[in-house]
């Protein structure tokens, strides 16, 4: 009896710690990706404007996987 009351509490909660667990990827991707364009900017910077372009539409990827944790969170 003790057990199901113990399940009982950590399933009312179970949307919240996905959606904090799901923040975790896209937010070690985005440092991963500022990082590296920052890196490749500082040794070439003649490419400079390019390695920007590519960085935002690797944000957007990465922003895009944060949006479907939130809509998973609220949907299930």
């Amino acid at each position: 009896m003790a057990d199901a009351t113990i399940l009982a509490e950590v399933t009312g909660d179970v949307a919240t710690i996905g959606y904090g667990l799901a923040t975790l990827g896209p937010g070690i991707g985005l440092g991963i990706l500022i990082g590296k364009t920052v890196e490749g900017i500082s040794r070439q910077p003649e490419v400079a404007g390019q390695l920007r372009t590519t960085m935002f539409i690797g944000v957007a990827f990465v922003e895009v996987l944060a949006l479907l944790g939130l809509i998973a969170g609220f949907l299930f």
